[in-house]
């Protein structure tokens, strides 16, 4: 029998592997930034030059990308070329976003379905922080659109899949300007946030309470109506 020799791991091919591993697990979002090189190393103990060369590996491989003067910044593991061209084609055919609210539907659905089963304590405690300052701003009538945002990609996070975490950004992403002008045309009452404060908070109780049917449902329902919405929009502004 024959046996290979051992071969001790570089110190930055150990750090690389473990920022890789919380970017798997979830613990960054496509778009967040790492901590700074200096934090890092004193994180893990070594020199700054050590990190910089773990994070040139991951950059490599297209998991993060490093800015000269903006940090290193999390990739998405879908291809982020596929969200341009789509992006540009609700720009200019804004119909085509109700194409990804109907995706939306099927995808949210699932994830709500996922996270009631999946949600650990921490996934609650960040669903029940949103559902918070989104009622704390009906007080003062104030629009919960950056909550709203969050709220859904929180739950993507809850299912612990890091597929659903990553495509949920990236729609969102493609999105973000329509939803904004969406948000700024048609909610325009109090009753309208209120409305929209009560699906979330239904949604996050069929999560906390491990109702997957439920929270399934509540999330349809939702959709359907911001479906409703975007309509109403596009029937405003053609």
């Amino acid at each position: 029998m024959r046996f290979q020799p051992i071969k001790p791991k570089k110190v930055s091919t150990q750090i690389a592997e473990q920022i890789r591993a919380s970017i798997l697990n979830g613990e960054f979002s496509p778009g967040d930034k790492l901590p700074p090189e200096r934090e890092l190393a004193e994180m893990f103990g070594v020199s700054r030059p050590s990190v910089r060369e773990a994070l040139n590996i991951l950059s490599s491989t297209g998991m993060v990308m490093s800015y000269q003067g903006g940090g290193t910044v999390v990739m998405s593991l879908v291809d982020p070329a596929i969200g341009h061209p789509l992006s540009e084609l609700i720009r200019v055919e804004q119909e085509r976003a109700l194409d990804v609210i109907e995706v939306r539907k099927g995808m949210e659905s699932w994830t709500a379905f996922y996270a009631a089963q999946r949600a650990l304590p921490e996934d609650l405690r960040r669903l029940e922080d949103i559902v918070g300052g989104m009622h704390r701003n009906l007080d003062d009538f104030r629009p919960s659109e950056d909550l709203d945002a969050n709220f859904h990609i929180v739950i993507a996070r809850a299912t612990h899949n890091i597929v659903w975490l990553h495509l949920m950004q990236s729609l969102f992403d493609v999105m973000k300007e329509f939803q904004q002008s969406v948000w700024r045309a048609v909610y325009l009452t109090i009753d309208d946030h209120h409305l929209l404060y009560s699906h979330h908070r239904r949604i996050f109780e069929a999560i906390r309470a491990k109702e997957a049917e439920e929270a399934r449902a509540a999330m349809i329902e939702h959709l359907n109506f911001a479906e409703q919405r975007s309509s109403a929009y596009l029937a405003q502004h053609p």
